[in-house]
């Protein structure tokens, strides 16, 4: 039994979501600044007239604060509440995956991140951190307002 997910970047980690999850991925990505929004939350995106919130991955996860000359891109992902869109460092591939290679997650993962991943694929040199869209979309625990 094989599962497709479209993968994507943050630093040197690969995540995945299951293909039918994604609406699209943008390479650029214009946002308007949410003013006492969580860090976690980049902005607002237009998307052909539909306002989508942004989520920095990077910032959600705790994860080192990316460099300016690298913008981000969007993946638009499709939740139970509609479209959210998620700002990562680069797209991967699609990839057919076998149940065979799933394993719960690492007991070395942050806590942040470990909240959001259902479990890894071990890939040939590289593991897939399969993400939960459900669990990272949801902001209740970020507090912390933008400066």
């Amino acid at each position: 039994m094989t599962k497709q997910f479209s993968t994507f970047y943050l630093q040197h980690l690969m995540f995945g979501v299951e293909s039918q999850n994604i609406q699209e991925v943008l390479r650029t990505v214009e946002l308007t600044e949410v003013p006492l929004a969580p860090k976690a939350i980049a902005g607002l995106m237009n998307l052909r007239g539909q306002i989508v919130s942004a989520l920095d991955l990077r910032q959600r996860l705790e994860l080192n604060d990316r460099q300016k000359a690298h913008p981000p891109t969007g993946v638009v992902i499709r939740t139970v509440d509609g479209l959210m869109g998620l700002l990562v460092d680069g797209i991967g591939d699609v990839m057919d995956v076998d149940e065979s290679t799933f394993e719960e997650s690492p007991e070395t993962l942050a806590p942040q991140m470990r909240s959001v991943i259902v479990g890894v694929h071990k890939l040939k040199g590289n593991l897939m951190h399969v993400l939960d869209t459900s669990s990272v979309c949801d902001l209740k625990g970020l507090q912390d307002a933008k400066a």
